[in-house]
């Protein structure tokens, strides 16, 4: 039999396993031995619920910092728990996301601190919907190419380099139209269950089939310099 000490042990040890790495703000910033690239605050489209339980588009942001390490130890990848919170999927989705952006584009990801940031009070973002923006957007801050204003991606990052199918696209649409978006990205293999969805009039939603379609949609830059 196990006894109440081992047990809470075990516990502890699987906690760590199944939760990725969360830091204290400034934990990173005191450090000498590491170089920051100025942060990004980066648009999100998502849903929700308004008050008569009705689903929503929203849009929020997220908070990104790099910073490149002196050690190879690792990409590392850490989530504030302040303000707001990120949910153990939107965690593995966004890590997902950032190791395969950072692999299409060729760069090397063992000295690469990211640090995220939710910046709304006692919210918490769920789902995977958000991780393909947060991972291009890394890869533009290390490359060094500015995202285009008034533009947005909605969708995942697969293992084969697509973008994948995410759900509630006309609720995002209308949401990304409402707050003046120009230019919205959408996976071009959609989730069946949304339906057809409409365009909203002046703005323009884009299918984007690769990462390097969305980078390029995003930043107008491809993802990878050419030999």
């Amino acid at each position: 039999m196990i006894n109440k000490a081992d047990r809470k042990k075990v516990s502890m040890l699987l906690g760590l396993v199944l939760t990725l790495n969360v830091v204290c703000a400034n934990s990173l910033g005191a450090s000498p031995s590491v170089h920051q690239i100025p942060h990004l605050i980066i648009p999100i489209l998502g849903t929700s619920l308004n008050k008569q339980f009705r689903p929503v588009g929203m849009v929020s942001q997220v908070v990104i910092d790099v910073y490149e390490r002196q050690d190879h130890n690792g990409l590392q990848i850490q989530f504030h728990t302040e303000p707001g919170n990120f949910s153990l999927f939107a965690r593995q989705s966004i890590h997902a996301a950032i190791t395969r952006a950072l692999a299409a584009a060729n760069l090397p990801s063992e000295s690469w601190t990211v640090l995220l940031k939710f910046p709304y009070t006692g919210l918490t973002v769920y789902g995977e919907s958000l991780s393909a923006m947060v991972g291009l957007s890394v890869v533009s801050m290390i490359k060094g190419d500015h995202l285009l204003e008034g533009r947005a991606l909605t969708g995942t990052i697969t293992e084969g380099g697509s973008i994948g199918a995410v759900g509630g696209l006309q609720l995002k649409i209308l949401a990304a139209y409402e707050n003046h978006f120009e230019r919205v990205l959408v996976p071009s293999e959609y989730d069946v269950r949304d339906g057809d969805w409409r365009t909203p009039f002046l703005m323009q939603v884009s299918p984007v089939g690769t990462v390097d379609e969305a980078y390029f949609g995003l930043t107008g830059h491809h993802l990878a310099t050419l030999p």
